[in-house]
């Protein structure tokens, strides 16, 4: 690891000690749905639809059974609903039918379902088993082009770059960058005189994956 990123990681652990996401969920099937409708869209709007969505559907086989047009109508207000809307139901049937009703574990199983990407499938297992992985969303790759961790076009090489760098404690540092990000390495007014990181800053310019 560079000297340089090794500093970012000792920062970010100690100024974000035990970071977790800003969705909130009860349990893996929340949480699930959760990321799936965070995709292009705020924690702070997710966090609004779920409660009445998870009253209707509690359960993964009640969502599997769901009308399509009751579920757009739950999440009209997140953006591209009317994709997640399918998601979200032939994720449920996909999880009954190929996974006896239980949400997998493993990265690579989680990527079988309708609408879980990498990034989904990553910042499932981040957040709900701590597991080593890293996940770049918007934030993730403005704060670490602007800290020049990363010079890679997309998010998917990004990610590569930052597993790379840092290779452990990936899930507590995704978590840091994002609430980072959120907060003070803000896309268009960056908090630069409460950034913790100043110093090893290379740019101020607005990164979008």
């Amino acid at each position: 690891m560079s000297q340089k990123a090794q500093i970012i990681k000792k920062r970010f652990l100690l100024h974000y000690q035990h970071p977790k996401t800003e969705l909130k969920y009860n349990n893996l099937y929340e949480l699930l749905v959760c990321v799936m409708l965070s995709a292009q869209c705020t924690d702070k709007r997710v966090n609004l639809i779920t409660p009445a969505l998870f009253a209707t559907y509690p359960t993964i086989a009640i969502l599997a059974q769901a009308d399509l047009e009751e579920v757009k109508s739950h999440i009209q207000s997140c953006s591209f609903f009317n994709n997640k809307a399918q998601n979200l139901i032939a994720m449920a049937q996909k999880v009954i039918q190929d996974f006896d009703g239980k949400i997998p574990h493993t990265q690579e199983e989680l990527k079988t379902l309708p609408g879980v990407g990498q990034k989904t499938a990553n910042v499932v297992l981040i957040e709900y088993f701590e597991q080593n992985f890293m996940a770049v969303d918007t934030h993730v790759f403005r704060v670490s082009h602007r800290l020049g961790l990363s010079k890679s076009k997309t998010a998917a090489k990004t990610e590569e770059d930052l597993v790379k760098l840092f290779r452990d404690n990936l899930s507590p540092l995704h978590q840091a960058f994002v609430l980072f990000g959120r907060y003070i390495c803000k896309a268009l007014k960056p908090d630069c005189q409460h950034c913790f990181v100043q110093d090893l800053c290379v740019t101020k310019q607005n990164f979008k994956p």
